[in-house]
């Protein structure tokens, strides 16, 4: 079975992807907490975030066919709020964890001769929405990122491809969706009507690991419910 790294799993999108995983690949889930359902599913557990404990990283295996690094952050406030530290932290988690993983791994993704790399953005970034500034730079920094990498490790066929979901509900977003009419307005915010589910988001993270796939990088793949094209 391929080797998949999945960072941020302890709950929320990131512990949908292990869910959705551990029955067709060899799972190391790296996360902050571990928590009930993590040890429940069938993963290997590393413990620590990016980039401070990228040692972490070292008990891997010499070959990872794919990474998937879900975490996230919804620091919502009107810009004059928002300080040099919240922009900080937001590209810190978002961008240099990334960054961290990425490169303490390149070594073993290229040893698979075919791996995939899954990283995760946010409508915001392509769409303009207020008290968004700061994760909409980080995560469209991050996009940047992605294509960048995509072009570079093309020749050692690693592909990297962008998930942009909007709402989803997960524990991140609870203070959003904690009353039937915050998540009934939320839900008509989309042209389908409702919010996303995590198990659908893994759903596209395992067709982005996955041999169908094989012809794509550098993409950007809107997980919405149609808010960052459509107008209805």
């Amino acid at each position: 079975m391929n080797n998949i790294l999945v960072a941020g799993a302890g709950k929320g999108i990131g512990l949908s992807v292990v869910q959705r995983l551990q029955a067709t690949a060899n799972v190391y889930a790296l996360s902050r907490t571990v928590t009930d359902e993590l040890r429940a599913a069938n993963a290997t557990v590393l413990e620590g975030t990016m980039p401070d404990n990228a040692g972490v990283l070292d008990q891997l295996p010499d070959v990872l066919h794919g990474a998937v690094y879900c975490p996230g952050s919804i620091n919502l406030k009107p810009f004059n709020r928002l300080s040099n530290e919240d922009f900080l932290n937001d590209f810190r988690q978002n961008v240099l964890g990334a960054v961290t993983l990425l490169q303490r791994v390149q070594s073993r993704l290229k040893a698979a001769n075919g791996a995939s790399v899954v990283l995760f953005s946010t409508v915001a970034a392509a769409v303009g929405m207020p008290f968004h500034a700061s994760i909409a730079a980080s995560k469209s920094a991050l996009e940047g990122l992605a294509k960048s990498l995509a072009a570079e490790w093309a020749s050692a066929q690693i592909r990297v491809n962008v998930i942009a979901p909007s709402l989803t509900d997960t524990p991140l977003a609870a203070a959003l969706l904690n009353t039937p009419e915050k998540r009934e307005a939320s839900a008509k915010r989309h042209p389908l009507q409702r919010i996303g589910d995590p198990a659908e988001v893994a759903e596209a993270v395992a067709f982005l690991l996955g041999n169908g796939s094989a012809f794509m990088t550098g993409q950007v793949l809107g997980m919405d419910g149609g808010m960052a094209r459509l107008k209805v």
